[in-house]
């Protein structure tokens, strides 16, 4: 038999999962959630418990105390950015797109420096037009973000567009349009929540 004392620190303290304490004591799940019901111990939501399965670690972001102001412009610019560029309408990703480099760096470094993001975790969407060479687009933006060492892995799939007729967004479009993707509904609702909406 599973204490309450043992089941409440492994469910709650060290977020093992029902399946997870089922096969360390060798019973099954049915068991486990009856006694997390007669000991009055909440279950994690479903999102709850996907969330804490592909974060075993934690968070993978750890916003940091604003206490300078170099931090604090930083702060400002990014949440402007996020609002006038972001795609505040899917409930899961941050996303920013644009075609100034200029601005996806000062993005990425918000989310680096200010969220605490592991670069490693960020991904980047480009679309192209037909005529150009998704190649050497690519190539133009990891040139431009090789401070953050961002590697081709971290690039989904180039989405081409067939070309339009030549005009200023086709002039100010040159390389395409950069999107910066991080996926993570907390650190989603946090952001959105920090916009005057």
């Amino acid at each position: 038999m599973l204490s309450e004392p043992a089941l409440r620190d492994l469910y709650l303290n060290q977020k093992v999962s029902v399946s997870l304490i089922a096969k360390r004591y060798k019973c099954s799940e049915r068991k486990i959630n009856y006694w997390l019901l007669k000991y009055n111990i909440p279950k994690r939501s479903i999102s709850e418990a996907l969330y804490q399965k592909y974060n075993p670690k934690g968070d993978p972001f750890n916003i940091k105390e604003v206490n300078s102001i170099e931090d604090a412009k930083l702060m400002g610019l990014g949440l402007g950015l996020y609002w006038g560029e972001g795609n505040k309408k899917n409930k899961n990703t941050i996303r920013l797109g644009n075609t100034d480099p200029r601005l996806i760096k000062k993005f990425l470094h918000f989310l680096i420096r200010i969220l605490r993001v592991e670069t490693k975790k960020i991904r980047f969407g480009l679309q192209v037009f037909s005529d150009m060479s998704k190649d050497k687009v690519l190539l133009f933006w990891l040139n431009e973000l090789h401070e953050f060492k961002i590697s081709p892995q971290q690039f989904f799939k180039v989405i081409i567009t067939p070309a339009r007729s030549l005009g200023t967004y086709r002039e100010k479009s040159q390389y395409g349009v950069l999107t910066v993707y991080f996926c993570n509904v907390k650190l989603k609702k946090i952001l959105d929540s920090m916009l005057p909406l």
